[in-house]
């Protein structure tokens, strides 16, 4: 199952999950969205679409040449990068707008494990919520709303 649900207190959004559904042993390329407590990090935001600064998580904004390492074996595996990139990088400055506000967890992230999964972010959903390749998305009105109650630290927690 490739959808879920989002709560903050009250609130409750409907979100997308991977393609492979939730799993317990993430690996590089599998499309699963670990399960688990994932704390928040901080941000990036493209400030030419709109997005502006709201609360107190730390957005940085992407720039045009900004990428993410998904190369297992490289030194900068899941990590920001800067394009062109002589190993695999996924683009940050997205034309369809999924990273135009995207927040970093930490999965695999303080801790690397090679191959054990890059890029796993909470970031914007699709039209109709088609599945992720192993992220969370929301809807972009509904990541306004929560961006104000994101803070470093707080977890994400993916269940079953």
């Amino acid at each position: 199952m490739h959808h879920g649900r989002l709560h903050l207190g009250p609130l409750s959004f409907r979100c997308a999950l991977g393609h492979a559904g939730i799993v317990s042993r993430k690996r590089e390329g599998d499309g699963g969205t670990p399960l688990g407590r994932h704390p928040i990090l901080f941000g990036y935001r493209r400030s030419d679409r709109g997005w502006r600064q709201t609360g107190p998580l730390s957005l940085y904004s992407i720039k045009r040449n900004d990428g993410w390492c998904d190369a297992p074996d490289h030194p900068a595996y899941n990590r920001l990068v800067q394009r062109p990139f002589a190993a695999s990088c996924e683009k940050m400055a997205r034309a369809d707008r999924l990273y135009d506000c995207c927040v970093v967890l930490d999965y695999n992230y303080c801790r690397r494990v090679r191959h054990g999964g890059s890029a796993i972010f909470f970031h914007l959903a699709e039209k109709n919520y088609p599945p992720t390749e192993g992220c969370i998305a929301i809807a972009p009105r509904d990541m306004a709303r929560l961006l104000p109650y994101l803070t470093s630290g707080r977890m994400l927690i993916v269940r079953r």
